[in-house]
């Protein structure tokens, strides 16, 4: 850790003085003050303000774990194993969002159809489904299903806006999900305030998840405990971002997970330089996880945090990130949601108890080439030191099994979007992972291929 860390700020350092005369972010302070826009005066009405829109993505993945079956479905009565899992889906959002009614206080609604065809519907193939694929009670893959993805009603005054109902959420201590042919979304409460210029304000709080492959709302269940059986009622969050200068942003979030823990989120995210010459980007994020209420999950008491440096010069870019956790149990977070803003989140999300890890990665912008919308990125992360020997009991007693266990990863990935013409914005996306660890690290060996093909469209 002491060599890689010292490494990193030595480069952070060095890059200073190259980039000095070629800085163009403006590192001036921005004082906090009221905005000066007001987005409720501008409201068009419930017709005239209303937009129909959505978009269709096509999911498709190859898995293969490469030592254990890690696969199963049931078949004749019985449970096989397979090294092999298939996914082929096709996700579709229909989204009507209404205008806001005219006044001091504006009214509007939202309500977006999700609809899933599976594709690939072979029981051996698709392996029980998973979070993948939604099967019944048989674990045969269920061919089309629809539900009501998002349903609310909002009413905003100024730049301030109340959601009530099913709506999409993205902060760091609860976000959505987007990583299937259908995303994730919360049922609750949420509050979101623009009324100054540099600072933004949210708050909420959510009962129940409506899961990427799942047609019902469930309740909370953490991400990495060793049952499900433990559940919680409620998830309340709080946070604000504020932008100092343009090229300074600071993050802070707190959340309670009812009976589960408190968790409380810190980022400071820092641009230097012009990438036409040289710049860098640098991204610290820290989370502390500590059990409260009934404490189902045991005791928890985590802090977890990435530190990453990005330089960029023209079409390229390089990414070295380190990441490390404190705690004898997981960083974890809640299950549907992709709440986990650290640098080393990856196939792994590296947050093994007391793991530290590593990453480069690179990255190349062929815009400079001649080709926008067409981009390639390659990574390498290894993580090790993971250590559960320490751990008191609870939730996550297979921790214990894990003394000096390692495991490394490694990704190639290209995508292209459209910049013009009928299908403008519609993006495919190739990604080709492969993971390999000790036997007791909780992800195994598994190599990945993953194919997205995502299009927008809009009807008015």
């Amino acid at each position: 850790m002491k060599k890689a860390s010292t490494a990193l700020l030595a480069l952070s350092i060095s890059t200073v003085g190259a980039m000095a005369q070629a800085e163009s972010v403006s590192q001036d302070f921005v004082p906090t003050s009221l905005s000066t826009t007001n987005a409720q005066s501008e409201a068009k009405g419930i017709i005239d303000g209303s937009t129909l829109s959505g978009s269709t993505k096509n999911f498709f993945a190859k898995e293969e774990s490469t030592r254990n079956d890690l696969f199963k479905y049931q078949k004749n009565g019985g449970t096989v194993s397979t090294p092999r899992r298939d996914t082929w889906t096709q996700g579709t959002i229909i989204d009507y969002t209404s205008g806001y009614t005219q006044g001091i206080i504006g009214f509007a609604a939202e309500a977006a159809l999700y609809n899933e065809v599976a594709l690939e519907r072979g029981h051996g193939a698709i392996a029980g489904g998973g979070n993948r694929t939604l099967t019944d009670g048989d674990g045969d893959a269920v061919g089309q299903w629809s539900k009501m993805g998002l349903g609310n009603v909002k009413a905003r005054v100024s730049n301030t806006v109340l959601t009530a109902g099913r709506q999409s959420v993205n902060t760091p201590v609860i976000a959505y999900i987007g990583n299937r042919a259908l995303p994730s979304s919360f049922q609750g409460f949420g509050i979101k305030s623009d009324e100054f210029d540099n600072l933004s304000l949210q708050a909420g709080t959510f009962d129940r998840v409506s899961p990427r492959t799942e047609q019902s709302l469930t309740k909370f269940v953490s991400e990495y405990s060793d049952t499900r059986h433990e559940t919680s009622d409620r998830v309340s969050m709080a946070g604000a971002d504020w932008t100092p200068s343009k090229a300074l942003t600071i993050s802070a979030y707190g959340s309670k997970v009812e009976d589960f823990w408190n968790q409380y989120y810190f980022r400071v995210a820092h641009d230097l330089g012009d990438s036409s010459v040289l710049a860098l980007n640098t991204d610290f994020n820290y989370y502390k996880t500590k059990d409260t209420g009934q404490s189902k999950l045991g005791g928890i008491d985590n802090d977890t945090y990435s530190l990453a440096f990005t330089l960029s010069h023209q079409a390229h870019s390089l990414t070295l990130a380190y990441q490390k956790v404190e705690g004898d149990e997981y960083f974890d977070y809640v299950h549907e949601t992709n709440a986990i803003f650290l640098s080393n989140s990856l196939l792994s999300d590296f947050n093994g108890p007391n793991e530290k890890s590593i990453q480069i990665g690179y990255g190349l912008n062929m815009a400079e080439y001649g080709v926008p919308g067409l981009k390639f990125s390659l990574y390498s992360a290894h993580g090790f030191g993971i250590d559960g020997t320490h751990y008191k009991g609870g939730a996550y007693d297979s921790v214990r099994s894990m003394d000096g266990e390692s495991h490394q990863e490694y990704g190639f990935g290209t995508s292209y979007t459209m910049q013009s013409g009928p299908l403008k914005a519609s993006s495919v996306k190739a990604s080709y992972t492969t993971h390999r660890a000790t036997e007791n690290q909780v992800d195994g060996n598994i190599r990945e291929l993953r194919i997205v093909t995502t299009i927008p469209f809009k009807f008015f």
